[in-house]
């Protein structure tokens, strides 16, 4: 078997077959995934969703066939779970914890059973900032994708993605995407600022709320003031980051 899916609530992809190496990203209940290379207790993957790629151990997933893989990738169907945690239960009514975002759409092929909140269908934009704020206050976890621990892209993905719309992983991935715009009163509510280092690096980004205000990652999941040259912190009273770009993704 080549592919796989994630049978349990969240899985950690490291950069290395090794526990104590960097989190790259992580799967939640349901993602597919394809095998890259198999060892005795990990694999290196790529995730079906974005194409982010890292190890997992074996026991994490479950192996699929080809089929079975093509018909999930290739499905548009949009069904994820709409609570923060909620549950699926297997053939022994066993409970399974699930997080925000989860693709309960795939439950019927790992024999579970999901009875809470679903999304179903593709929201507007002005659902975007509704989406993200579920995430205020989670903690800031590298590599992190849920309303537990969450990074700045990881953040922005799934506030997309839980409305029907795909980002990649990485900020600077990210930032290739969509329409980019000359002024920050140009903009809208739901769309993505960028923000780079002093090399010049795309290394953040926020999504725009109205009034000026951008939710983002800095520590935790926070609300800021945004203009012209960033973000500015009243916490500490300075700009925390410099803004690059703007891009209006839908």
């Amino acid at each position: 078997m080549h592919h796989g899916i994630c049978h349990l609530s969240i899985v950690p992809i490291r950069s290395l077959a090794e526990d104590t190496s960097e989190l790259v990203t992580q799967l939640l209940y349901g993602d597919p995934l394809k095998i890259l290379e198999k060892r005795k207790y990990w694999s290196k993957i790529r995730d079906a969703y974005d194409g982010c790629e890292g190890w997992i151990r074996n026991n994490q997933f479950i192996p699929i066939s080809k089929e079975n893989y093509k018909k999930l990738v290739s499905s548009g169907e949009i069904n994820f779970s709409a609570d923060l945690v909620s549950y699926v239960s297997d053939s022994s009514n066993v409970l399974l914890p699930i997080v925000l975002g989860s693709n309960v759409k795939n439950a019927d092929l790992l024999s579970h059973k999901f009875e809470g909140t679903l999304i179903r269908s593709k929201g507007k934009k002005s659902d975007l900032v509704s989406s993200a704020l579920y995430y205020l206050n989670a903690p800031f976890l590298w590599g992190g994708k849920t309303p537990f621990g969450v990074d700045a892209a990881g953040f922005t993905q799934m506030v997309y993605k839980i409305n029907g719309y795909k980002l990649l992983r990485r900020a600077e991935e990210q930032a290739t995407q969509g329409e980019p715009l000359s002024f920050i009163e140009e903009s809208e509510p739901g769309d993505l600022a960028f923000f780079d280092n002093n090399e010049g690096q795309i290394n953040h980004v926020g999504l725009i709320m109205k009034d000026n205000f951008i939710i983002h990652v800095f520590g935790k999941v926070r609300i800021d003031r945004l203009d012209h040259t960033g973000i500015f912190n009243n916490e500490r009273r300075k700009y925390t980051h410099k803004l690059r770009v703007i891009k209006k993704i839908i």
